[in-house]
C-alpha cells in the first residue's frame, strides 16, 4: 500500500507541472501542445529544467538563460498536487479496508482502481480550477464539462463491476440536485452566481453523491460556510464590500473535499445527536 501511495505522489508531482501550464494557457486560449518557453526571454525550457520542484530549487528560482525570477507558484502547485494525490490514494485504500488487511475480489479491485482514478482526476481539476478562478473569475467549460463524462463513465463502470448501483443512483441525484440548486440561486440573483459555478456544482454533486447522503449534505453546506466566513473577514478588514465579486469556485471545491474526507462521519455524528436525544 505504501508503494501505491508513493507512486500516486510522484504522479501528482508530474501532473502538477502540467496543471501550471493548463492554468496559464487555457484562459489565454493558448495551445497546450506548444513548447514551453520562458515568458521573459522566450528561451525553450529543456526537459531537465522542467523536473517538478527539483528544477526550481536547482535553478534557484530563476530562468537558466536570462536569470529572470520564476514564480514560487510553480513548485507550490506541483508539491500540493503531489501531496493531494498521495492523500486521495491513502483515503481510497483506507475506505476500502485495505489498511486493515481486508481482501477484495478481482472485480472489487478493478472497481476501486477506477474510483481512485476518478478522485485523482477530481483532485487535479480542483487545483487547476481554483487557480483559474482566482486569476480570472472564470471556470472554463473546456475543463468543467468533460468532467461530467469522465466521472460518469468511471463510476458507471465501477458500479457495474461490483453489481451495486446504489452509489451510482445517489451520484446521479447529487448531480441533479446541486446543479438545480445553484441554477435557482443564479436565477434568483443574476450576477451573484456565475454560470461556471452552476456547471461545477453538478460535477461536485456526482463525486459527493457517490460517497453517500452525508458527504453530499456536508460538502454542499461547507461551501457556503467557507465562502461566507471569508466574505465577512474581507469586509471586517475593509478589503471588500457587500457587492464585491468574490470567486466562489474555490470555496465550492474546498467544501467538496470536506464532504469527501469527513462528510459521512460528520453526517452520522449529526444524526446521532437527534437519535441519542
Amino acid at each position: 500500500m505504501i508503494f501505491l501511495i508513493v507512486v500516486a505522489g510522484v504522479l501528482g508531482l508530474l501532473i502538477g507541472s502540467f496543471l501550471n501550464v493548463v492554468a496559464y494557457r487555457v484562459p489565454a486560449k493558448v495551445s497546450l501542445m506548444r513548447e514551453s518557453r520562458c515568458p521573459h526571454c522566450g528561451s525553450a525550457i529543456k526537459p531537465w529544467q522542467n523536473v517538478p520542484v527539483v528544477s526550481w530549487i536547482a535553478l534557484r528560482g530563476r530562468c537558466a538563460t536570462c536569470k529572470s525570477p520564476i514564480s514560487t507558484r510553480y513548485p507550490i502547485v506541483e508539491a500540493v498536487t503531489g501531496v493531494a494525490f498521495a492523500c486521495v490514494t491513502w483515503w481510497a485504500l483506507a475506505s476500502a479496508g485495505l489498511t486493515t488487511g481486508q481482501m477484495l475480489t478481482a472485480s472489487e479491485t478493478w472497481a476501486l482502481a477506477l474510483v481512485i482514478v476518478a478522485y485523482l482526476y477530481f483532485a487535479a481539476i480542483s487545483i487547476v480550477l481554483t487557480l483559474i478562478d482566482l486569476d480570472t473569475h472564470r471556470l472554463p467549460n473546456s475543463i468543467v464539462l468533460p468532467s461530467y463524462l469522465v466521472a460518469g463513465t468511471l463510476f458507471t463502470v465501477a458500479a457495474w463491476l461490483t453489481g451495486d448501483g446504489s452509489a451510482l443512483l445517489v451520484a446521479g441525484v447529487g448531480m441533479a440536485a446541486m446543479y438545480l440548486f445553484y441554477f435557482l440561486l443564479r436565477a434568483a440573483r443574476p450576477g451573484g452566481m456565475g454560470g461556471g459555478d452552476v456547471k461545477l456544482a453538478g460535477v461536485i454533486g456526482i463525486y459527493l453523491g457517490w460517497l453517500g447522503w452525508g458527504a453530499l449534505a456536508v460538502g454542499a453546506f461547507a461551501a457556503f460556510l467557507y465562502g461566507g466566513v471569508f466574505g465577512i473577514a474581507l469586509m471586517l478588514i475593509r478589503r471588500a464590500g457587500r457587492k464585491t465579486a468574490i470567486p466562489f469556485g474555490p470555496w465550492m471545491i474546498l467544501g467538496a473535499w470536506t464532504g469527501v474526507f469527513a462528510g459521512e462521519a460528520v453526517g452520522k455524528w449529526y444524526v446521532n445527536l437527534f437519535v441519542g436525544a
